[in-house]
């Protein structure tokens, strides 16, 4: 099984279209056009049923006291997590590909609705718990939300685009679900899978 992107290669940076923010001279950053990025896909083996697609950053802080804050930068070394930008399950397996924007064009203050354009459940990504205690921005993710890592980062994020074979049509998934419950719905229905790694980084020293 193979995937790819037309917007992004394999190990190279991602473009700032598919950003949720951008670098911003003098406010270290701002809103980007947040569009998700094309994917396609081939060679789906036999007794595929349905499809799933996880995007994460794999290289997430986990201590947010660090993050943004000026005069200081965070160590590479400092622990790090997933955080999911994209949850797709039960996509068909005759859909072949996602378009560019097709999923998401701009940043919606609140969150995105759970309405998928291809018909399959869209989880809540983890700007859901990012942006809980902002009053401007507090509500349920849906869908795509591009990079957006700290400005003071020292380590450049590598986001990670996978998609997933399943040998089931349906997966039993409450309609607000994360990044965690979609990992473990499809355990133990994965045929196959592929991914598509791409970079980003809002910190000037590392552009």
């Amino acid at each position: 099984m193979e995937l790819w992107s037309n917007d992004f290669s394999e190990g190279e940076p991602i473009p700032g279209e598919f950003a949720f923010c951008l670098p911003h001279a003098e406010q270290h950053a701002t809103f980007g056009p947040n569009r998700n990025p094309h994917l396609a896909w081939s060679g789906l083996p036999e007794g595929t049923r349905s499809l799933a697609v996880i995007c994460h950053d794999r290289h997430a802080p986990t201590k947010p006291d660090d993050v943004n804050v000026e005069g200081r930068e965070i160590p590479e070394d400092l622990s790090r997590t997933d955080f999911f930008h994209w949850l797709l399950v039960g996509l068909s397996p005759e859909i072949t590909e996602i378009g560019t924007a097709a999923c998401s064009d701009g940043v919606t203050e609140g969150g995105k609705g759970d309405k998928s354009p291809f018909g399959c459940q869209e989880g809540v990504n983890d700007y859901t718990g990012w942006f809980a205690g902002d009053s401007d921005m507090a509500g349920d993710y849906h869908g795509y939300d591009g990079p957006c890592p700290p400005w003071n980062d020292s380590l450049v994020h590598h986001y990670v685009f996978t998609l997933f074979a399943l040998d089931t049509e349906s997966l039993e998934l409450p309609d607000r679900f994360g990044g965690a419950d979609a990992r473990a719905a499809i355990e133990g229905h994965v045929l196959a899978s592929a991914d598509i790694t791409g970079t980003y980084t809002l910190n000037p020293r590392l552009s």
